[in-house]
């Protein structure tokens, strides 16, 4: 396919993609909360609490902008105080041994977080019991509005530690005090990897761009015979190559976003939210290119081990402000790891079969693979130029990712 051909696909394909807009269902703008208790060893009874909303979320659904100027100052906060404690706190139910903590709000401040500026609302949940053996959480904020919201709970009693991440999809967590459960704090970080992974436009379309060409062959043009010097696809025989090639490409994905996962919540790597989102949209144009235009023609799997890093940086700020000791850092970070890659094999295993099935047609090869490469190059190319300019081009908003 010639380059000119090429860019006016390209410019039909992002009008299209704009078209489409207000249909995509599947994109959304994310939201996390941290919420942190812990017990106070001078009121055996009482439990801190820590509650970091994002002012953005919040003023969805309160009126918190009072000049309309999309500017949330603390001024307009601290004029918003009552209202903000009273609609979080009272989606927020906390249980020990059964018995309902009651909750009080006792200050209110503003942070900077790497995505933004949150609200930080500091309470007591006052126990009958002291010092309770087992707590539950009762988590429903945003329910009603975000099906995507998750928090990410903190539990410190004493030197115990757990953690948990709640949402609309598994609001409630049981956390035993006295032996925090370290198998169910592995299955809730696991569970939200996989979350992660399925309400994630940009990482979706970077592995369905890697998925297209798995049951294609990378072949150098041959100039004796008069064809152009790039290389070209070729279906491939065997499923059972396309298959390796899929899980090498998925692996390599996962062995490198897993190591900046892990340096980035640790605190030891940190870039820029917005430097990091514009690499990962840089990552899904050139690997849908390379559909189009095959210049890396072995090793595949190389090119997701490398974008791989800068996807992890991405995946750590779902766990941003995630501060636990190593044993339960370990635990947190292994099930979220995890959880990511029975996300992208529960996507790409599937549709493989079909995909080999479908690789002789000209449908696959130009409906799929050269459209496909096309549409997610246009959709890419949008979220880049919003994401290294810090634009919003009126009518995105629900098909671009944090």
């Amino acid at each position: 396919m010639r380059l000119s051909s090429t860019l006016r696909f390209i410019r039909r394909a992002l009008g299209l993609a704009l078209l489409s807009i207000p249909l995509s269902a599947f994109a959304h703008k994310e939201s996390d909360a941290y919420l942190n208790l812990r017990t106070d060893p001078a009121n055996p009874n009482v439990l801190r609490g820590q509650w970091d909303i994002a002012l953005r979320d919040l003023s969805f659904v309160l009126d918190i902008d009072s000049n309309h100027d999309s500017k949330i100052t603390w001024g307009e906060v601290k004029a918003h105080r009552a209202a903000i404690e009273k609609y979080a706190l009272d989606r927020l139910v906390v249980r020990g041994d059964g018995l309902v903590c009651e909750m009080t709000p006792t200050a209110q401040r503003i942070d900077e977080h790497s995505d933004g500026a949150y609200d930080v609302i500091d309470f007591d949940a006052v126990c009958d019991k002291d010092i309770p053996s087992s707590l539950i959480v009762d988590y429903t904020l945003f329910r009603d509005v975000d099906p995507y919201h998750r928090g990410i709970v903190t539990l410190r009693a004493g030197e115990r530690t757990a953690g948990a991440v709640l949402g609309p999809e598994n609001p409630e967590a049981s956390i035993n005090l006295r032996a925090p459960d370290r198998w169910q704090q592995f299955k809730s970080f696991m569970t939200d990897g996989i979350w992660h992974i399925w309400t994630g436009p940009d990482h979706l379309l970077f592995i369905f761009s890697l998925l297209l060409p798995a049951v294609l062959i990378r072949r150098k043009a041959d100039p004796t015979a008069g064809a152009p010097h790039r290389a070209y696809w070729q279906p491939a025989e065997k499923l059972s190559t396309s298959i390796i090639e899929l899980v090498k490409v998925v692996s390599g994905f996962t062995v490198s976003h897993s190591v900046t996962l892990t340096l980035s919540v640790l605190g030891y790597v940190h870039l820029p939210s917005r430097l990091v989102e514009s690499g990962i949209a840089l990552s899904i144009i050139v690997a849908a290119a390379n559909n189009l235009f095959p210049i890396v023609t072995r090793s595949a799997w190389l090119v997701a081990f490398a974008f791989g890093f800068i996807h992890g940086l991405g995946f750590a700020s779902a766990l941003a402000g995630l501060q636990l000791p190593p044993a339960s850092m370990a635990v947190s970070l292994g099930g979220f790891s995890l959880g990511v890659e029975l996300g992208q094999e529960a996507i790409v295993l599937p549709l493989l079969p079909l995909a080999f099935v479908l690789r002789r047609t000209r449908f696959y090869q130009i409906g799929i693979l050269r459209w496909g490469s096309i549409l997610i190059i246009a959709i890419s190319t949008l979220w880049l130029v919003q994401r290294a300019f810090d634009v919003v081009i009126p009518g995105t908003a629900y098909l671009t990712p944090p």
